[in-house]
């Protein structure tokens, strides 16, 4: 299995790093997991910002010469796993520039005239490790569990992805946060985990 792992936060001293760092151990202890490569956008330098004008138009991004890289990354591997922290009840501008330019038509999906488009990245799974500052079930009591929905219906399914699982950690900035069981947690999913 070859997992791509996707990291955005603007600080290496951050929890949502530790986090990065149990998905690279775990992963790196499993013998199910053959490779894993890391794109971590702000080290990176990802531009999110999208363009669009008379040279470069949205109907080609799918096969901008500067996005080429990123999606050999994700033909490549056989899992995605994003971890990013959950600000203001959705992802980062930063996740959400990448995904804007990366799940393009033409590459993720392909129109078919109906309702619902041909999901072109069908058999690949994704993981979600996210962090957020309020209560554990704050997305789902008071946002109707919208970065869920965002995520899973509106983006991965849309492009065929249907195995998506999710770990949103709350009260992370709180000293009763439990973060070392949550950070093991992470670590014994991606040691053990066998698809």
């Amino acid at each position: 299995m070859k997992t791509l792992v996707i990291y955005t936060h603007p600080n290496h001293q951050s929890l949502s790093y530790a986090f990065l760092q149990k998905v690279i151990q775990g992963s790196g202890e499993n013998p199910n997991i053959t490779e894993i490569k890391v794109l971590d956008l702000y080290e990176e330098g990802f531009n999110p910002v999208l363009i669009f004008n008379e040279n470069k138009r949205r109907r080609d991004m799918h096969a901008d010469p500067g996005l080429a890289k990123y999606r050999e990354q994700m033909i490549w591997a056989d899992k995605i796993v994003f971890v990013y922290p959950i600000w203001w009840g959705r992802p980062p501008a930063m996740l959400m520039g990448y995904i804007d330019q990366m799940f393009a038509s033409g590459f993720a999906y392909k129109d078919k005239g109906g309702l619902l488009p041909e999901g072109l990245l069908k058999g690949k799974s994704v993981v979600c490790v996210s962090t957020m500052k309020g209560p554990a079930h704050y997305p789902l009591l008071w946002l109707n569990n919208a970065h869920k929905v965002l995520m899973k219906r509106a983006l991965f399914n849309y492009v065929g992805i249907k195995k998506v699982k999710f770990f949103e950690f709350g009260n992370m900035e709180s000293p009763k946060g439990r973060q070392e069981e949550k950070l093991n947690k992470i670590y014994r999913y991606f040691k053990t985990l066998d698809r």
